[in-house]
């Protein structure tokens, strides 16, 4: 660290920006990552900017997210909406801004997020000789194993994620399971440090607003980017299993363009197929405080993705004192007690889910108390400050090892 404590932090998140609206394809777990590690560094005394690509015309350089945190929008691309996987021409540009912006003011430590924030800022940092810690967030070999011809990623991401992986001072993953996979991509563990995300603990709690439910005795809630692998379908399928319950999906675009989404539309015949449409209710996209009093409101919270790089939605459903059913995949294993949270089953199973599910359903006891121990489990490992303090330990071993090799802080 320096002789003060504070350090001046660059976060860099080239597609998923802090400011964004949450839901769309593009954007998810990341922005609320980016956003709240930021904060809470901050409040820890470090100045924050996050750079992310201007991706429309009427931004400003700069914004002011809160105290200690700045957003910068980098021109790399022209400045609209581009699907992330279209990215990577753009990121050469991307890192050469940054260099050029840290040639002027370098701040003294980089962690970037996501593999193409990666390779920008691989370049940067290498130019200027500043440490580099990076996030994956996702990791392409195990999205090309689940996926396969339906991976629409650029095909030399799995290079380029080795490359920074290799490259970089140290990495950050979010779970166990990650560190995993690293090592098949020849990355030693040492190397690695684990660093869960997180949860705002003083957003999602246990008493306040409930949204309104519907007709049913029970409802159950999912929450996410309306795409495949985030296994709506199974908890579709699921739900023709369990009478007299509704099922609540939150996320895709807003309200008023479901009826044009391709997904919702394959969800919404897989649920008329199943017999259960009169029981799915899709709200499109909702403001973030509108999240909490929607997962109050819910019996059990659906986490049933096929594969999970960390899952922030469990933490958050734990928070609220919710039981979780979750696929067994990815970060899922570290957060999700199985029997003292909720339930662990595997992805791509209709019937697990359902017998998981209709157990909880049938014990409202075991729900409290399945609720009560994930607000526990969440409180004393996921709150934000606490990560906030593991990746400050995570920047003060990289700074310690730099200034041994060099003398210079």
């Amino acid at each position: 660290m320096t002789a003060t404590g504070s350090l001046t932090i660059a976060l860099v998140s080239e597609h998923a920006s802090p400011l964004a609206v949450l839901g769309g394809v593009d954007a998810g777990g990341q922005n609320v990552h980016v956003a709240r590690l930021a904060g809470a560094l901050a409040d820890r005394g470090h100045h924050v900017t996050v750079y992310t690509r201007r991706d429309s015309p009427d931004l400003p350089d700069q914004v002011r997210l809160r105290p200690g945190v700045e957003v910068h929008h980098v021109p790399a691309g022209p400045p609209e909406q581009i699907p992330k996987d279209e990215l990577l021409p753009h990121m050469p540009a991307f890192g050469s801004y940054l260099a050029r912006r840290w040639q002027a003011r370098p701040p003294e430590l980089v962690h970037s997020h996501f593999w193409m924030s990666g390779l920008a800022s691989l370049r940067a940092a290498r130019e200027l000789r500043l440490p580099l810690l990076h996030t994956y967030h996702a990791l392409g070999t195990v999205k090309r194993r689940h996926q396969k011809y339906a991976d629409t990623s650029p095909s030399a991401r799995i290079v380029y994620e080795t490359d920074v992986g290799l490259g970089c001072d140290r990495l950050i993953a979010t779970c166990r399971d990650e560190v995993v996979e690293l090592g098949r991509m020849g990355i030693p563990a040492h190397k690695v440090s684990v660093v869960p995300c997180g949860v705002d603990t003083d957003q999602f709690t246990l008493h306040g607003p409930v949204a309104e439910r519907g007709p049913y005795p029970y409802r159950l809630l999912q929450l996410g980017r309306l795409v495949p692998r985030k296994g709506t379908a199974v908890s579709i399928a699921a739900l023709a299993r369990l009478p007299d319950t509704e099922l609540v999906v939150v996320g895709g675009p807003a309200a008023d363009l479901l009826d044009a989404d391709p997904e919702v539309r394959r969800l919404r015949d897989i649920a008329r197929s199943a017999g259960v449409a009169d029981r799915v209710r899709f709200t499109g996209g909702v403001p973030s405080e509108e999240v909490p009093p929607l997962m109050r409101s819910a019996d059990v919270v659906l986490c049933p993705a096929d594969y999970e790089p960390f899952g922030i939605v469990p933490l958050e459903a734990m928070a609220c004192g919710k039981p979780v059913v979750a696929s067994a995949v990815g970060g899922q294993l570290d957060t999700v007690a199985d029997p003292g949270t909720g339930r662990l089953v595997p992805p791509g199973s209709p019937e697990a889910l359902a017998d998981a599910v209709g157990g909880l359903l049938a014990d409202p006891a075991l729900r409290e108390t399945c609720g009560a121990a994930g607000r526990r489990r969440v409180l004393s490992r996921y709150g934000w400050a606490r990560v906030a303090a593991a990746t400050e330990t995570v920047y003060g071993a990289v700074l310690t090892a730099r200034y041994a090799v060099t003398g210079v802080t």
